[in-house]
């Protein structure tokens, strides 16, 4: 039988040995109520700011009324009219549009006449779950402008059959090799302070370059291999197509890993201990990959929230990943979101390096 005093002493010498570190008790307290309001706000099933392409052959008073209930519907941000039906594709390529709405010539005519009168909807396959909550919201605009629910001819662009993996394994490949390397690179300096053997790195005739470029490859390399491997399963295990180029796809799991090793480097310049390091890694990379599009668009949460997305480089690299695999995404689409990873990667090796100089000196 345990020993209710002994038991007793040692809860109230692990509260103390918990509560006594200010950094601690930051970690405690800041993340939960940040990831509270981070939650409330980006995770959501609705969809909100959606942009929607509407190419019209009718210029009768039903396809009219039906553009303006579109138009005006409380889930549309912008409605882009086209002139031509390529055009629709080229959005849908392009990911400019969730939805595109194609109006046939006749359609006035058989809703005055009291037939049936289909529109054509084509929805971006590679955001299947919020392309379906807006497709519902489109079939109620319809079903109130013609009194009943009118036949909606459906094609999904991308993901055609709307097979889930397609969707989520990619995705899962930046998320794995961002937690391993964010959570390698947080224990690495946080470890050598633990076990004490941090100090001997002041006595050391190593330079603070050394140390930090000693403490990054591993990670990088742990982060790059993981990633790899998730992109041969995704497509040798999980036959998701890959339509994309390999080299570019490479390019940016490297430079994706860079960035997120930074982050991790100033996580662990900061931690005192390992479990501040992994409770650092896990504060930042829950609210990362929420905000990143992975589960919810980026497009539904506030505008201060989508601009913060921009910033988080696996929100760039889920569309390299799941553009590469889906659509053969092009060099010019890819270098558009290659440059802000690169970007973050940069600023957050430069601060990492002065975290750890600093943490040296």
């Amino acid at each position: 039988m345990p020993s209710w005093p002994r038991l007793k002493a040692q809860i109230i010498k692990e509260w103390l040995s918990l509560l006594r570190d200010p950094r601690a008790r930051a970690i405690l307290v800041l993340p939960p109520l940040l990831q509270l309001c981070v939650f409330a706000f980006a995770a959501t099933l609705e969809v909100k700011n959606a942009n929607i392409a509407l190419y019209s052959e009718d210029q009768g008073a039903p396809a009219v009324a039906l553009i303006g209930d579109i138009r005006h519907a409380s889930f549309v941000g912008t409605l882009t009219r086209v002139q031509n039906p390529a055009e629709l594709g080229r959005l849908l390529d392009n990911r400019k549009v969730l939805l595109a709405v194609h109006i046939p010539q006749d359609y006035s005519r058989k809703r005055l006449a009291g037939q049936s009168a289909p529109i054509q909807v084509l929805l971006d396959g590679r955001r299947a779950n919020a392309a379906q909550v807006a497709l519902g919201y489109l079939q109620r605009i319809a079903a109130r402008q013609g009194g009943s629910l009118e036949p909606v001819a459906l094609r999904h662009q991308f993901n055609p059959n709307l097979i889930y993996r397609w969707f989520v394994v990619p995705g899962l490949a930046g998320i794995l090799a961002m937690f391993i390397s964010l959570i390698v690179t947080a224990l690495s300096i946080a470890r050598e302070r633990e076990l004490g053997t941090f100090d001997q790195l002041l006595v050391s005739p190593t330079t603070p370059m050394e140390i930090i470029i000693a403490k990054c490859l591993p990670a990088v390399l742990v982060g790059f291999s993981l990633g790899l491997v998730m992109v041969l399963a995704a497509h040798w295990v999980f036959a998701v197509p890959f339509t994309g180029q390999v080299l570019w796809l490479l390019a940016s799991l490297l430079v994706f890993i860079l960035s997120v090793v930074g982050i991790g480097l100033m996580v662990s310049a900061l931690a005192a201990t390992q479990q501040q390091a992994i409770l650092g890694a896990f504060a930042l990379g829950v609210p990362m990959i929420l905000m990143s599009g992975f589960a919810t668009p980026v497009e539904n949460m506030p505008l201060l929230l989508q601009y913060l997305a921009q910033a988080i480089p696996l929100t760039h690299f889920l569309v390299i990943v799941q553009g590469s695999f889906l659509k053969a995404l092009a060099p010019a689409v890819i270098l558009s979101h290659l440059w802000p990873m690169a970007l973050a990667a940069l600023l957050s090796l430069g601060g990492a390096t002065a975290l750890v100089r600093s943490r040296l000196s």
